[in-house]
């Protein structure tokens, strides 16, 4: 579903912090921080899951899965096409 590295990237490119990302999630920070120290795919709650993707969604960044079209291939994340600006206050 998605992995500790494309979490990271894609909060990079909201630029937002852990804090910020909870907050928007809906999720606390430990478990923020227990996902991104994960290694390879992100394994929890499926509720906990779902939350963090539709965040990131919500928030501008499209996960690109394994086997999704991509003109590099392989799994990563993007700011979704005509979002411009990723869609966060700070």
């Amino acid at each position: 579903m998605i992995t500790a590295a494309q979490l990271r990237a894609a909060r990079a490119l909201l630029g937002i912090d852990q804090r910020q990302l909870a907050e928007l999630s809906g999720l606390s920070v430990p478990t923020i921080q227990r996902m991104e120290a994960s290694e390879g795919t992100i394994r929890g709650n499926v509720d906990s899951l779902v939350k963090l993707i539709d965040a990131l969604g919500t928030a501008g960044v499209e996960v690109i899965n394994e086997g999704a079209v991509s003109s590099g291939g392989g799994r990563g994340v993007r700011l979704k096409a005509g979002s411009g600006s990723p869609k966060v206050q700070t």
